[in-house]
């Protein structure tokens, strides 16, 4: 099957992704694969294979494969609104509002607690960001890049891991001896996000060009899911479908409170806490340069495999 690739649309710790055309005109997503992962033509089908097999409304299907000498070419639907990268921090669009926010939670959600607990084999994402959660018109979320770190070893995502049991847990762990930069989120997110429960004073989190406009019970929620997954010890951190429950309003948040309480507060002073906060929203929220929307092109034609 001949397969048109176009413009660049995106690029990653895994390579780059272009716009492509089927012969019948359907647009989907083409990423090519770094070169050098030192993975065969017979292992990489079987992983391919895996992948293909995983379908979930709130993860990207694969479509197809192309292998030419040592390049690797992924074939993904195509999801039309970009990533919630975008939406976050380009600038002259709209505000992301906070009912649309929340339905991404609870859609990535779901997509990842159907990788960890309900495929076989279960795959653990490895890389979840915001640039890998693409939206559709109706802001629906899709988790893409799931099982690439299998499939080239060699990519250079922001955290390591190691997989615990079955269970698609995933301890989380930073390089010692290089700085704590902006991939270090998760460690100021940690004491931020437990502080915030502690005092009550959740509001400080939030995008302020929210301007207010969310639901306090909601935010709640999805901070002190937030705290739970960021916990020291990854057996204590819950399980997604937990987390999904949790963000859905579906389920209690005894289990994920794990004996936080408001007005006890000890991790900062007010000074230090400000100072903390506004860095955090520097990182998480403030605007940043991206190159997942560059808009240079090239061309490439090939034949795909495609996957029924």
């Amino acid at each position: 099957m001949d397969l048109l690739v176009r413009n660049i649309i995106g690029e990653g710790g895994f390579g780059c992704v272009f716009e492509g055309r089927m012969p019948d005109g359907k647009a989907v997503a083409v990423k090519q694969l770094k070169a050098g992962s030192g993975q065969g033509e017979r292992e990489f089908k079987a992983e391919v294979e895996i992948i293909s097999r995983v379908h979930h409304r709130h993860l990207v299907s694969l479509v197809g494969y192309c292998i030419s000498d040592s390049q690797r070419l992924l074939i993904y639907e195509f999801v039309p609104n970009k990533t919630l990268e975008h939406h976050l921090h380009a600038k002259d669009i709209p505000v992301l509002d906070w009912p649309k926010r929340l339905k991404i939670a609870i859609g990535s959600a779901k997509g990842l607690a159907y990788l960890h607990e309900d495929c076989h084999p279960t795959i653990i994402h490895r890389d979840i960001k915001s640039s890998n959660i693409l939206l559709d018109d109706a802001f629906e979320a899709q988790v893409a890049d799931f099982g690439l770190a299998r499939l080239n070893d060699t990519a250079q995502t922001h955290v390591s891991t190691r997989v615990m049991g079955t269970f698609g847990y995933v301890i989380v762990s930073f390089d010692s001896s290089q700085p704590l930069g902006d991939e270090s989120l998760v460690e100021w997110a940690r004491p931020l996000l437990i502080h915030a429960l502690e005092t009550g004073e959740i509001g400080e989190l939030v995008d302020t060009r929210l301007e207010k406009h969310y639901v306090e019970s909601e935010l709640f929620r999805m901070v002190e899911t937030a705290a739970a997954c960021v916990r020291h010890s990854a057996p204590k951190r819950p399980r997604m479908a937990q987390v999904v429950r949790a963000l859905d309003s579906e389920g209690e948040l005894s289990d994920l409170s794990n004996g936080v309480k408001f007005g006890q507060s000890t991790v900062y002073d007010s000074a230090q806490y400000s100072k903390d906060i506004s860095k955090f929203r520097g990182m998480a929220i403030g605007s940043q340069g991206s190159s997942e929307f560059d808009t240079s092109s090239g061309d490439y034609s090939g034949r795909i495999n495609h996957i029924p």
